[in-house]
Order: structure tokens, then sequence, then C-alpha cells
């Protein structure tokens, strides 16, 4: 698939510059770009993101990151599995009704491209981004007004989320993926410690 390489970095740099406007002493900040092809490949929508990492996605670092670790060997968190779409237009929170999905996209919900998640180091006092990545192929998820996405635990279950079940979710200006076009969400979340 041919993309416009050059429009998407400059998208997904626009969305970091925003998601440190918001980092003010924070640790953790996510961000990332929405891409909508067409059937012959060209980029149609390239559109930046900052999201809200939700109190159950600080739930889940900071137990990963503790993961195993002995004397007290906690057990590790259920892993994120994947992403969802919606058509809710609530604002994003970290918990409560903005803290999940607000109007389920019924079968948008798909698990992380084969390759991802992966990790991004971004050089000496930088930091390191966990990027995750899901696409949805044509036919899958057509809707002229997509406006929220979640990175969730339950990829598998064909309904909504709970906010226990949402590590991160993004509201942001309606997307229309045609019938033949493939979406694809590339979400990173910037870890720097202090």
């Amino acid at each position: 698939m041919s993309t416009d390489a050059a429009r998407i970095t400059d998208t997904l740099v626009l969305a970091l510059d925003r998601a440190r406007e918001l980092a003010s002493g924070l640790l953790l900040v996510g961000y990332g770009v929405i891409t909508v092809h067409d059937q012959f490949g060209r980029l149609k929508d390239a559109q930046p993101f900052t999201n809200l990492i939700t109190d159950a996605g600080d739930l889940y670092y900071a137990g990963k990151a503790i993961a195993a670790i002995a004397p007290a060997n906690p057990a590790a968190p259920t892993a994120a599995t994947g992403m969802k779409l919606g058509t809710g237009t609530t604002a994003a929170a970290k918990a409560g009704a903005g803290g999940a999905l607000v109007t389920y996209l019924t079968a948008s919900n798909i698990a992380f491209d084969a390759t991802y998640p992966q990790t991004a180091n971004l050089g000496a006092g930088l930091g390191v981004n966990a990027v995750y990545k899901t696409t949805w192929a044509a036919g899958v998820a057509t809707n002229a007004a997509i406006t929220e996405a979640v990175i969730d635990n339950d990829s598998a279950t064909n309904a909504t989320s709970t906010a226990a079940n949402t590590y991160s979710r993004v509201v942001f200006t309606a997307v229309n993926k045609g019938a033949s076009d493939t979406l694809a969400i590339t979400w990173n979340h910037k870890m720097l410690g202090a």
C-alpha cells in the first residue's frame, strides 16, 4: 500500500507536540495518528490525536512495571489486546462515562496488528514509546462518523468495553471510513522518567 509518508510523519509530529503541551510534569503521555487509505492505497485522511490514559491504564502500566518482582511477586494485569471504535462524542475522562467507549461501533473489535505492540527508543534522554497499531480492513467497521477509539483488554468481545477494561481513550474529529477503505490507528504512549 503506498502512503504519503511525509504527511503521516508530519501528522504524528503534530500529535506529539500537542501531547507535550499537556505533559507539564507528567511521565506518561499518549498521542498518535489515524490514517484512512482508499482501495488503491492512496491516503485520504491523516489525523493527529492526543489521548487520555484512563485510571485503568495508569493501573495497567504500574502493574506491568512491578509484575513478578520479588519478594511480593505481584501478578501482571490483564494484557492489552487491541482496539475498538465508536461514534460517541463524550469527552475522554480518567474514569466514568468518558473512561470507556460511549457508542460502540459493532464488529470494530480488532486485535493489534501482527508485529505490535512494539517499543521505540527515542534516544538518550528522550524517552521510549510503547507503540500500538490496529488496522481495520476494507469491509470492516464501515461508518461515516467514527469519532472515538480505545485500547482495551477485551478486543475479542464484540461489545463495548467497560472503563475497567479500557486503558486509553481518544475522541477525534469524525473520520469517514468507506466500505473499500482501510483505517489504521498508530497509538503511542510515551514514557519519560524525570
